[in-house]
Parts: structure tokens; C-alpha cells; sequence
């Protein structure tokens, strides 16, 4: 797959990232917006697995196909962040999404360890780019390294698929597509898996079905990034647009009062002026105010 297929979502992942970085700072203790910060984060990391970047790693360090636990961790890394975002989406009992995101957390962080102990006790000779997990499926520890990390990935993808699903049953409007958007990124996912599993399989069989895994499951894998991307993104900007929306139309239904009491009493009431980049919310709170003044004035008059 060329290096862009990689490249394109690391930049849009890091531009936002970026993007939500003022929010993440001002409320940091927010468990959603931290979960939500960290999955963008991780996205744009493990997308930087393309071919060339990993030659420049292993290059770098010296070790031959270094960058494989590296890039299997920060991939386990990504689903278990992504599975912790949509516990705490959901809501529900503080201790209980606490007791399912340690579980999580602490699951994939021993797989983690194990996918680099596997990498240790293994032996990876010749340096493989494309087809690391073809080429030593039957390598001893290294097969078991691959394997551990496409059960991590499914298993991730299968409790993602089956928490939004369910929840969609729930909810209506914008928030269910964005939960069957994910669910449609899942299902993607476990494709990604399927390939990988069958051409490590038919290597251990003596058969040769490395295209699976180098030319189908990539795509895959950056439809269904861009799928589930698209899910959570999805509710987050209807809510925020709906609220802007709300707030303008107050702000406009509010320019007839201001006009009357402007044209009534010219002198007495001061000037507002709204800034251009100002918020609908702070526009209206500006517009509301000033018309509370004026009123005041009138009544001073009177």
C-alpha cells in the first residue's frame, strides 16, 4: 500500500489533536475529553507504522525489525483506548465504567508486555517492512507474537462492535449513525484480522497467501480508522452545531428589541458593539444585556 495511505490520516489525526488541544488543557479532568484526546493521539502514532518509517527506526537503533513490538504495541494501545472511550461515552455507574476501563487497561497492558517478551525471546534475522507476520508465522516465539496481537486486535474490535451496537438500540438521530458507524469500522477491523489470520494460517499449512495480508488488510485498516473516526466525530459536531445554532437564532430574535429600544431613546443608551470572531452564546449574552440596559434606561426615563 503506497506511504500516503498511512500519511493522510496521521495528518488529519495530529491536525486534530491539535485541534482539541485549548479544550484539553482548560478541562483536563473531563474522563471523556481525556479519553477522546488520547485516542486521536494514539491514531496519528500508529499510523505512522508505514514501510519507510520503520526502515528509518530499525535503521536508526541498529536492531534488525526493531520496530515490531513498537508498532504491535501501539496498536493494542489504540484499542484499548478506544474500547475505554466508549465505556465512558456511555456513561452509567461511575464505579462500574471505573471497574471495566482498569479491567481494560490492565488487560492490554499485560499483552503489551508479552508482545515484547515474545519479540525478545524470538529471533527475526532478515528484516521484513510488508510482511513481518507472514514471513515468520512459524518462526518459534515470533508466531506467537503475531498471533497474540491479532486475537488483541479482534477481540477489541468484537467488544467495540457488540457495546455500540447495543447502545444504538437506545438512541436515535445523529448519535445512533455515529454507534453503526463504528460498528461499521469494527466490522472492517475484524476483516483486517480475517486476512492477517488466513495468510498466517496458509503459511503454516505451506501455502503462500501473503497478498491477504500485505495488499487487502491495509486498506481495511485505514477504511475502518476513517469509519470509526467519523463515528465519534459525528455526535460531538451535530451537538456543537445544534448549539450554535440555538444560540444565534436567540441572538437575531433578540434584533428587534434592541432596534426599538435603540431608535426610542438614541442618547441614553451606549453603544454595544459585538465582536466578529465573538461567539453566538457570548453574542447573545452581549446582545441580552444591552437590551437589559436599555430597558433599565427606558423605565429610568418613564
Amino acid at each position: 500500500m503506497p506511504a500516503e495511505f498511512y500519511f493522510v490520516p496521521v495528518g488529519l489525526l495530529i491536525l486534530a489533536s491539535v485541534l482539541r488541544l485549548p479544550v484539553l488543557i482548560r478541562k483536563w479532568r473531563d474522563p471523556l475529553l481525556r479519553s477522546v484526546s488520547v485516542v486521536l493521539a494514539l491514531g496519528g502514532v500508529v499510523f505512522f507504522a508505514a514501510p519507510p518509517t520503520i526502515a528509518k527506526v530499525n535503521s536508526f537503533v541498529g536492531i534488525t525489525n526493531f520496530a515490531a513490538p513498537p508498532v504491535y504495541c501501539l496498536l493494542t494501545a489504540a484499542n484499548a483506548a478506544i474500547v475505554s472511550l466508549t465505556i465512558t461515552w456511555r456513561g452509567g455507574s461511575e464505579r462500574r465504567r471505573a471497574v471495566a476501563t482498569r479491567w481494560c487497561l490492565g488487560g492490554y497492558g499485560l499483552v503489551m508486555i508479552a508482545l515484547c517478551t515474545l519479540f525478545v525471546l524470538g529471533d527475526a534475522p532478515v528484516e521484513r517492512l510488508r510482511d513481518f507476520d507472514t514471513y515468520y508465522a512459524t518462526a518459534p516465539f515470533l508466531r506467537e507474537m503475531i498471533v497474540l496481537n491479532l486475537f488483541a486486535h479482534a477481540f477489541a474490535a468484537v467488544v467495540l462492535a457488540s457495546l455500540c451496537r447495543r447502545w444504538s438500540h437506545d438512541v436515535t438521530g445523529v448519535l445512533r449513525a455515529g454507534l453503526l458507524l463504528i460498528v461499521a469500522g469494527s466490522l472492517l477491523n475484524l476483516g483486517y484480522d480475517v486476512c492477517k489470520a488466513v495468510a498466517v494460517a496458509a503459511r503454516w499449512a505451506g501455502h503462500d497467501l501473503d497478498g491477504l495480508s500485505t495488499s487487502i488488510a491495509p486498506p481495511l485498516a485505514a477504511l475502518s480508522t476513517f469509519c470509526q473516526g467519523i463515528g465519534f466525530a459525528l455526535p460531538a459536531v451535530s451537538q456543537s452545531v445544534t448549539r450554535q445554532w440555538r444560540s444565534w437564532s436567540e441572538y437575531r430574535r433578540l434584533a428587534p428589541l434592541w432596534t426599538s429600544l435603540r431608535d426610542r431613546i438614541p442618547e441614553t443608551v451606549p453603544g454595544t458593539r459585538i465582536e466578529r470572531f465573538l461567539s453566538a452564546s457570548a453574542s447573545a449574552s452581549a446582545s441580552a444585556s444591552a437590551s437589559a440596559s436599555a430597558s433599565a434606561s427606558a423605565a429610568g426615563q418613564e
